[in-house]
């Protein structure tokens, strides 16, 4: 009987691979195996060593965490890629304030009194609101202004 860690990698494999249309044969390649061992690893007859699990995080862009251990059934989501989060769903409360789940004010280190600006896209492709640190964003705008300047 596989353990349930095999089950979890041989599953995600599979699922990135085919996320980024590579064949087996394609997949090996860019990390420098052959097909029948990704074969393998994706039957979960074996698992890869630890230069070739980060060798294949690097490749489908998502942790070796992710790699290792996601389940979807355990998830909303499937892999997010490297530094890509989903904290949950929030609600809007009566005056429309929005709480920030605890995981991504610890993630991205937001503390009271913190400012943000709060950016929207309208386009029903990327459509959704966004928050950026007020320092960032004018530190972005400044070198734009600057860029704008030269010209």
């Amino acid at each position: 009987m596989k353990n349930q860690k095999a089950i979890t990698i041989q599953k995600n494999l599979r699922f990135l691979r085919m996320q980024h249309n590579f064949t087996l044969e394609e997949a090996a390649e860019k990390i420098g195996v052959t097909r029948q061992a990704m074969a393998k690893w994706e039957a979960g007859d074996s698992m890869p060593d630890l230069v070739n699990t980060l060798a294949l995080a690097n490749l489908y862009d998502v942790t070796v965490d992710d790699l290792m251990s996601f389940d979807e059934e355990d998830s909303l989501t499937k892999i997010a890629p490297k530094g890509k989060h989903m904290f949950g769903v929030v609600k809007v409360q009566e005056q429309g304030q929005i709480v920030i789940p605890k995981e991504a004010q610890e993630v991205f280190k937001i503390e009271k009194g913190d400012s943000f600006v709060l950016l929207g896209d309208e386009d029903p492709e990327s459509f959704g609101l966004a928050l950026v640190p007020v320092d960032l964003f004018l530190g972005f705008s400044e070198r734009m202004k600057k860029e704008l300047e030269k010209r």
